[in-house]
């Protein structure tokens, strides 16, 4: 007797104890890694900035071992492979890095552009993220972005959302060159994540 099941899609596999020494290797290894948290190229176009954050759970605890992955635009809102014009930069727009043991991250970039969407609106400049970790069988996707920009008023994603759920998409300003996130997993003001 054969029973035929459904084809569905499967988890991905979730972060275990060793994936820091391949997949986010800044801290463990000597040689140059192909990505990690330092995007900003000394071609890179745009304001260098830090994009710090941290990652917490329904509890209000940190999250020692996730992985983040962030994907942006350089500062004139052009992606790798994507831009009309090619880009004679170096900088490829992707980092990694993982969370040290009070959950928190930093990526050194370059301020992104704005982009349009499909329909040509102009977002506000934005960095994507995915977010990995134990527990979670599928990566959560979200944005950030800058308290600092008026044209988050124009953004037609962030349009999109109350206020309260706004603000879990916008970093603080520390200063010129450096912005801070808290990103919550679940539980009151949870982070906006995105089906993608």
């Amino acid at each position: 007797m054969r029973i035929e099941a459904p084809m569905t899609i499967t988890p991905s596999q979730t972060v275990g104890p060793f994936y820091a020494y391949c997949l986010t290797p800044d801290d463990y290894q000597t040689i140059p890694p192909i990505f990690g948290r330092n995007l900003a190229t000394d071609d890179a176009v745009g304001q260098r900035i830090s994009i710090s954050g941290t990652l917490i759970d329904g509890d209000d605890h940190a999250i020692p071992d996730g992985m983040i992955e962030l994907w942006q635009p350089d500062g004139n809102g052009n992606f790798v492979g994507a831009q009309i014009n090619p880009r004679k930069s170096s900088f490829t727009g992707f980092g990694r890095t993982h969370c040290n043991e009070s959950g928190s991250f930093t990526f050194h970039t370059v301020k992104p552009g704005r982009v349009p969407t499909s329909a040509g609106i102009l977002q506000a400049p934005h960095v994507a993220l995915s977010i990995f970790g134990k527990g979670l069988n599928r990566r959560l996707y979200t944005r950030i972005y800058f308290a600092d920009e008026v044209s988050n008023d124009e953004d037609p994603i962030l349009a999109l959302l109350s206020s309260d759920e706004r603000a879990t998409l916008i970093a603080e300003k520390i200063d010129d060159a450096a912005f801070h996130i808290t990103i919550r997993l679940q539980g009151q003001r949870e982070t906006v994540f995105f089906e993608v």
